[in-house]
């Protein structure tokens, strides 16, 4: 893939794009690459971060304690920025639990949210921040 300069932007990755971006060997991977080439700044909340850590534990990812450790630690901390949720938003999703994804991206002024979730890519944007599939994010980066 050959990166177009759109200028770093800052995201919110859904749950399910973190983890098939880190765990499979897919397209998807590639995003891995965008933030730890620092094209994308990703940001990620106390309450989406929860979310993440207890999906690494379920058992069909096969993960162990130190694997998901190791992950986190190598992975997550050094590239995410961690922030507090000072604006929350409540009932704008169709499934509440995905509210906040957009209540971390507010708080954070993000460019994106990146999800899968045809929920919540539905909504298409929400204030200013577009909401986009993880193949949408990846072609801004495609010249």
């Amino acid at each position: 893939m050959v990166k177009k300069k759109i200028g770093v932007k800052k995201v919110v990755l859904d749950t399910n794009v973190i983890v098939s971006a880190l765990l499979f060997k897919g397209e998807l991977s590639a995003i891995v690459n965008l933030w730890k080439e620092g094209e994308v700044f990703p940001v990620i909340s106390n309450e989406t971060f929860k979310e993440l850590t207890k999906v690494f534990t379920y058992p069909k990812f096969s993960l162990t304690e130190d694997e998901i450790r190791k992950l986190i630690e190598e992975e997550i901390v050094p590239y995410f920025e961690l922030i507090s949720t000072a604006r929350v938003v409540e009932n704008v999703c169709q499934d509440p639990d995905d509210d906040k994804f957009l209540s971390c991206a507010l708080s954070a002024s993000a460019d994106f949210i990146v999800s899968g979730d045809k929920d919540l890519t539905g909504i298409k944007q929400y204030k200013n921040i577009k909401i986009i599939n993880p193949h949408n994010l990846l072609q801004l980066f495609e010249k």
